[in-house]
């Protein structure tokens, strides 16, 4: 099979270069590189101000501005005119509904899938059962980062229209050498947005019990309410910033990616106390990469990346939360045990194995006749 142009698409403002990507954009950087040779891989966005990713050809998109439509369908517009030269073989569009919809629209002879990284529920287009159906039927397919991610799309529809799982992943060989349990800094971890759903305040307030128990120890967080350098001071990180100190706590704000890792390679436990149902975790994913013992909410899909490899306490309950910290901090044994474990449960998430799934996927979906175009992969 001679090589096919495939056409990674990112939402408009998704960053795709150091210093300016989310969780989306990360993502896409990974699966950017997964690539056999029938293949070949090329990201769509918006145009980015600064250095890019070297993992594919970064193609920027000018949107349709005379078009009168909403954002989004102006930019599906511009995604649309440049794919229509490119002639790709198949549309990944992430996390955008009505753009993958735009494209199947006036791009029929290519299959579009696509990738969900949020509750369906909570996104345009998909709120309902009768949306996400009618989309299921529209799209060659729709895969979900996590089992909470597919069920949460597939309530409320027939049997046969689950979107397949294809879990968020890492990059092993991108990280920092592994410091092992004994030699780790004395820290406990946040590392996220700055918003109540993601649970810092939790973090401030179980972080602050522990350490009253663990001299020796500190607690830093890191991250600004948006990713990227330039985030709002808001009310609620004003209260936070206040809260912290108060408990001596560091907000450090927000440090790029490398850093981050860095970082968690070092601290002996990370936090992530989301309220939210986290669609996957991805932070929680990172921290078990780096070795850290992690301590994680159980809601949403992070009971999926943690399996028996973290230790769960519910968000609402910060005493629960200050015992988990306690009973790793004071359990060097544990912490170590822990550590390993989550770098095994990582491992099962590398891009290596995840891209194996991918390239299953997509070798599928090019060989269904037209016919089938409008059908779901199978789960």
């Amino acid at each position: 099979m001679p090589a096919s142009p495939i056409a990674i698409v990112l939402p408009p403002r998704e960053g795709f270069g150091p210093g300016r990507t989310g969780a989306v954009g990360l993502i896409a950087r990974r699966l950017a590189s997964v690539r056999d040779d029938a293949t070949v891989t090329m990201v769509v966005g918006g145009r980015q101000a600064g250095p890019l990713f070297a993992e594919a050809p970064f193609l920027p998109v000018t949107p349709v501005r005379w078009l009168p439509a909403k954002p989004n369908i102006r930019y599906a517009a511009g995604v649309a005119n440049l794919l229509r030269r490119m002639g790709p073989a198949l549309i990944e569009v992430h996390n955008r509904a009505d753009i993958a919809l735009h494209l199947a629209r006036r791009l029929p002879r290519a299959p579009v899938s696509l990738f969900l990284h949020n509750d369906p529920q909570g996104m345009g287009h998909l709120k309902t059962a009768a949306e996400r159906e009618r989309l299921a039927h529209r799209l060659a397919c729709v895969v979900a980062v996590s089992g909470f991610v597919r069920d949460r799309f597939a309530e409320g529809l027939p049997p046969g229209l689950s979107p397949a799982v294809l879990p968020n992943c890492i990059d092993f060989g991108s990280l920092p050498a592994a410091v092992p349990a004994g030699r780790r800094d004395n820290l406990i971890l946040y590392v996220g947005r700055l918003v109540a759903e993601k649970g810092p305040d939790v973090f401030v307030d179980a972080a602050s019990r522990a350490l009253a128990r663990l001299p020796g120890w500190r607690a830093e967080i890191v991250g600004a309410d948006r990713f990227g350098p330039h985030g709002a001071h808001t009310p609620f990180i004003r209260t936070l910033r206040a809260q912290a100190a108060e408990a001596g706590i560091s907000l450090l704000g927000y440090r790029p990616h490398e850093e981050v890792l860095a970082s968690m390679g070092r601290a002996a436990i990370v936090v992530v106390p989301s309220r939210w149902q986290e669609p996957f975790g991805l932070t929680a994913l990172e921290a078990l990469a780096c070795g850290a013992a992690l301590v994680c909410s159980p809601r949403g899909g992070l009971p999926d990346v943690g399996g028996e490899a973290a230790l769960y306490a519910e968000p609402d309950d910060p005493g629960s939360v200050a015992a988990a910290i306690l009973a790793l901090a004071l359990d060097p044994a544990r912490r170590a045990t822990l550590g390993e474990a989550g770098r095994r449960r990582a491992a099962l998430f590398d891009v290596s194995r995840v891209g194996k799934t991918l390239l299953g996927l997509r070798r599928e979906l090019l060989a269904r006749p037209p016919a089938r175009a409008g059908s779901v992969a199978p789960r």
